[in-house]
This record gives C-alpha cells, sequence and structure tokens, in this order.
C-alpha cells in the first residue's frame, strides 16, 4: 500500500469523524508517515497516526483498522497544543507542521500554526529551543526515578527519558523523532553530519553494551505471548491500553522483528522493553496471577539492558545525566551543520 492511499483513508475517517462529532476543530498526522511522499510503500507494520483536537479533553480512540488501513487516532486540546511560537519550540509538534500535516482545519488556527512553523523551523533560536526542551525531559525523567514503583513503572520510567537521547540529535538534526525507530533514526543523523563514531555510546546508553540478535529474537517469542496474554485481559484503561491488541500487535512484534532482520536488533530492544512494561502494568492490574507466571521472560529482557535492579537502573540514569555536556557539544555541532544547509 502507498502512502498517499493510506493518508487518503485517514482523510476521509476524520471528515466523517468531524461530521458525527462537532467537538472536534482540527486534525493533522503525526507519527512516522509525517514528510514521506504519497507513492512511498507503506510497511505493513506501520499505522498512520492522526490527532484530533478539541476545546475539551478526549480519551484516546486507539488503533484500529479503517478501509484496510491501520489508524491510531489520539486526541488533544488547543491548549495542550498551544500557540505558534509553542508549537514552533517543541520538539514534539514542530516537525509535523514543518511537514504540513494538516488534514483539517475549519477554524483556521492550525494553518496559522503550520505558516508560522515553516517560516522559523530552521532558525538557531527555534532549533536551540527545541533541543532544550528534549535535554530537559531527559533531566526531568531520570530524577523521578521511583524505587517504589512496580517493576514495569520503573522500566518504563526509566527507559523512555533514556531513549531521548536518541531523540535529540533528530531534533538537532532537524528531522522528525520517530518513536520505535527512534535509534535508527539517530544512527543515520549522527552519521550524516560526521559523529557517526559517538552511536555506539548512545546505543550502549539503552542496553549497557549489546545483545545479540538471537538473544532479541528469543525475547521478541516471550514477548508475543505476553502480549497476547494481557490484549485479551486488558480492562483498566491505561493510556497505551489501546496499543495491547490485534490491531497493534503487527506494529510491535512485526515491526521489531523487521528491525532484527535488518540488523538492529540491537536497537528493537528499545520497543520490545517497553512493549513488555505495558503489558505486566496491564496484566498486574487484570490478572495478577498470570502476571506471576509470565514476569521471569520480562525480567531477563530488563536484565539483557543492564538494568535488572534498582540500583542498576540509578546507576545508569547517573551515568547518562553525566554524559549530557558531552551529547550537548555533539547536538550543538548537529544543529549548526543541519542549519547551514
Amino acid at each position: 500500500m502507498r502512502v498517499g492511499h493510506a493518508r487518503a483513508v485517514a482523510v476521509g475517517w476524520v471528515r466523517e469523524e468531524m461530521r458525527r462529532d462537532p467537538s472536534v476543530g482540527g486534525a493533522f498526522f503525526s507519527g512516522s508517515t509525517v514528510g514521506l511522499p504519497d507513492d512511498a510503500v507503506l510497511p505493513a507494520s506501520s499505522d498512520v497516526d492522526v490527532l484530533l483536537v478539541r476545546d475539551a479533553p478526549a480519551a484516546k480512540v486507539g488503533k484500529f483498522v479503517h478501509r484496510g488501513v491501520l489508524l491510531e487516532v489520539s486526541a488533544l486540546t488547543w491548549a495542550e497544543l498551544g500557540s505558534p511560537e509553542d508549537v514552533l519550540g517543541s520538539w514534539v509538534f514542530a516537525p509535523m507542521f514543518r511537514a504540513g500535516a494538516v488534514i483539517a482545519d475549519p477554524s483556521g488556527r492550525l494553518a496559522a500554526i503550520r505558516d508560522r512553523v515553516a517560516a522559523g523551523f530552521a532558525d538557531p533560536v527555534w532549533v536551540r529551543r527545541r533541543c532544550a526542551g528534549v535535554r530537559r525531559r531527559i533531566e526531568d525523567g531520570l530524577a523521578r526515578l521511583d524505587e517504589r514503583a512496580s517493576l514495569a513503572e520503573q522500566v518504563l520510567g526509566w527507559v523512555f527519558p533514556t531513549s531521548l537521547l536518541a531523540v535529540w540529535p533528530a531534533v538537532a538534526g532537524l528531522r522528525d523523532p520517530t518513536v520505535r525507530r527512534r535509534y535508527v533514526r539517530a544512527r543515520e543523523v549522527l552519521t550524516a553530519y560526521g559523529f557517526g563514531d559517538r552511536y555506539e555510546e548512545l546505543l550502549a546508553s539503552l542496553d549497557g553494551g549489546g545483545v545479540g540478535p538471537d538473544r532479541v529474537r528469543e525475547h521478541l517469542a516471550g514477548l508475543a505471548v505476553t502480549f497476547d496474554e494481557a490484549a485479551r485481559v486488558a480492562r483498566t484503561p491505561f493510556p497505551f491500553v489501546a496499543d495491547l491488541s490485534a490491531a497493534g500487535r503487527p506494529v510491535v512484534l512485526d515491526g521489531s522483528a523487521e528491525l532484527v532482520a535488518a540488523g538492529a536488533h540491537r536497537e528493537a530492544m528499545f520497543w520490545v522493553v517497553v512493549t513488555y512494561a505495558r503489558c505486566h502494568a496491564v496484566l498486574a492490574a487484570d490478572a495478577p496471577g498470570r502476571e506471576r507466571v509470565l514476569r521471569p521472560a520480562f525480567e531477563a529482557a530488563v536484565a539483557d539492558l543492564r538494568a535488572a535492579s534498582a540500583a542498576d537502573r540509578r546507576r545508569r540514569a547517573a551515568e547518562l545525566l553525566g554524559s549530557l555536556p558531552r551529547w550537548q557539544a555533539v547536538a550543538g555541532a548537529v544543529a549548526e551543520r543541519a542549519v547551514a544547509g
């Protein structure tokens, strides 16, 4: 399937939804399809992300198949999106609007944001602001590690801010920071701007030095069992629970297998461990007996990241925080070269 066809299906769904629900004030694309040409092939393991904008908060719609296309629909408020300058300074939202991702905009507010972002996206002042936002999120996240929380919560609290080190070069290089493939994107950007020799250090901040492909395949097999069990019992409305469904299964399992097949097995461990932790959060709430039975496989995956204990995660967080001044220099150099063209 071509990206252009998938986008057209998403646009059609948004139009139908806005007719059904007048509280939707606008919509735009997000995620990995932003910026791709219409004739690009959409991998079977990819979805099309859509953000609906409303005045008041609303629940995430989640993943579902519409006319043969896997959509993931989330919602945010106009206040959460912010002003054009807020978006221009946001490493999360600015790349979407730079790529012209507006789907529906009856009020013209999204067009105003798009035009402001397009005009200032590569301005060094705003590039530095977006990079500073990534660094701040790393520091704030790793400062909040809670050793009293469940293992799943502790792992999510450590792995997400840790992984933002991979987002930093992408933001500096004026690239869209993807989620599941963020380490692959970081490698591409570092290599393109002459810092390919720093990638091993960045990847080791995730896995502590390396996990072999056969071992990653074992973890994927274990995750498949855990995923299916979590999808079967899920009742508690976690924000991510819609991803743990039959519709979301190819994105996690097939997408991770594709990374392994491409030689990016170490990079795949990020989303493997994230999904394991989310599954165990669901199981602990909705099927605690099954959670205890399946926990050893999850613990083994975390151990292969050299982050098995709270002390390990605390040490790894301290090491990463200590490396930030060096990465600040790299990000600054990448940004300077990217802005210069």
